[in-house]
């Protein structure tokens, strides 16, 4: 018997963790005592519970005179209830140790999480970038839950899900679609908590164990979480609103002369990299000021948002706009040939030149209700020796001869 208490002296001082204890204690009864099939019940967590187990024989563990869980087997004989009696309270003190240091671990691990989150407040606004950082870091911490975030699109009032990718899971598509506060379903298996930040919405947290329902703990690890994530998110809406107004022409959306400058930079220098094409087109509304002498600068306001909102609805997602200045538009066409620059110049010109504009809500007094206007360009396309300026630079020059020779035409450079 003393021989066996060492053995399990030994087993017990080099287990690390739950894993490590299990599969040791299970070799020890099954060569020692003949039990192979052994497992722990433990109350205040399933111990690497085997389910697909049956147990005759239950031998129980004490913290204080308080039952823990239990040592279980599947054939109960007298000697190992003997040596039980003598080394269960050493493997319960080894349970409790274990316990204690994996929630001690957790912690650590939590607070350490926190700490980096408020470190992305103060460092990084860009949505695109953090988001994608808090995911991993939850997911990292959080190993057996599936987690989402969503977040609220303002303009729409809807949860749209921004991490991870994709959520096929009907359940909490549910939950989202009929989101008014925290839900947790009656299983405790999922959770979903509000993103709020300074009283504003800023999207929902989803957690779904995988394992074993979400625990008090976790719960509140998961409300703290919560809470920091959507300080994260707001400063990061906040900073793209005032971002947003640094960048865009506040009467059009578009990027301002400034913006617009350096995206020019940047595109010239991919298009460079990559040897892709890259063309230019620069815009001019025909006879513009006769508009705002005519009808006045409300109407004019109106003309230059009709405008921009055709010229958006004739790109693609990756081409870029901005108001050059006055009634001037420019637009980059990254890998666009000179022939298909042509097609969506003469494509967009055609647009607006059908365009009819209605005037009378911005101008009631006009006898003219309705008016058209005509649009003049000028395209290149870059060439390699090329710098950043010469793209549109060279692009105005063919819409000052289009405007020349006619205007409401399309001259390539």
């Amino acid at each position: 018997m003393i021989s066996k208490i060492e053995k399990l002296s030994n087993i017990l001082n080099e287990s690390y963790n739950e894993k490590s204890l299990v599969i040791s204690l299970r070799d020890f009864f099954a060569k020692n005592f003949g039990s192979d099939n052994f497992y722990f019940e433990i109350n205040e967590r399933n111990l690497h519970v085997d389910y697909s187990q049956t147990s005759k024989f239950k031998y129980p563990l004490y913290k204080h005179k308080k039952n823990i869980g239990y040592l279980c087997f599947a054939d109960k004989n007298e000697e190992l209830e003997s040596f039980l009696k003598l080394a269960a309270p050493f493997i319960s003190l080894k349970v409790q140790n274990i316990i204690l240091s994996e929630k001690m671990q957790k912690n650590i691990n939590f607070h350490e999480t926190m700490k980096y989150i408020a470190k992305i407040i103060e460092t990084q606004y860009e949505l695109s970038y953090v988001i994608p950082i808090i995911g991993e870091m939850i997911d990292k911490f959080f190993e057996d839950y599936l987690l989402y975030i969503f977040l609220k699109e303002e303009n729409a009032g809807v949860n749209y899900l921004a991490w991870p990718m994709a959520c096929k899971d009907t359940n909490i598509l549910g939950i989202i679609d009929e989101f008014n506060e925290r839900v947790f379903t009656d299983d405790r298996m999922t959770l979903a908590l509000p993103l709020k930040s300074e009283g504003k919405d800023v999207g929902i947290l989803v957690a779904k164990s995988t394992n074993e329902p979400i625990t008090a703990k976790d719960d509140d690890y998961l409300t703290q979480l919560a809470s920091q994530i959507a300080t994260t998110i707001n400063r990061a809406n906040v900073y793209a609103e005032i971002l947003k107004h640094a960048t865009l022409d506040a009467l059009t959306g578009f990027y301002n002369r400034r913006q617009l400058e350096e995206r020019i930079k940047q595109e010239v220098s991919n298009a460079k990299r990559q040897h892709a094409p890259l063309c230019g087109i620069m815009t001019d509304i025909d006879f513009f000021k006769g508009v705002n002498d005519t009808y006045g600068h409300a109407v004019g306001d109106l003309v230059l948002k009709t405008i921009a909102k055709v010229i958006r609805g004739q790109l693609r997602e990756y081409d870029i706009a901005g108001r050059y200045g006055g009634e001037e538009f420019s637009i980059l066409l990254p890998f666009t040939k000179i022939e298909e620059a042509r097609m969506v110049a003469e494509r967009l010109r055609k647009s607006i030149e059908e365009k009819v504009i209605d005037i009378s809500k911005v101008n009631p007094e006009s006898e003219v209700k309705e008016i058209s206007v005509t649009l003049s360009l000028g395209i290149y396309e870059m060439k390699e020796d090329d710098n950043d300026e010469d793209l549109l630079k060279k692009a105005d020059k063919a819409l000052y001869e289009a405007k020349n020779t006619g205007r409401n035409k399309v001259v390539v450079a």
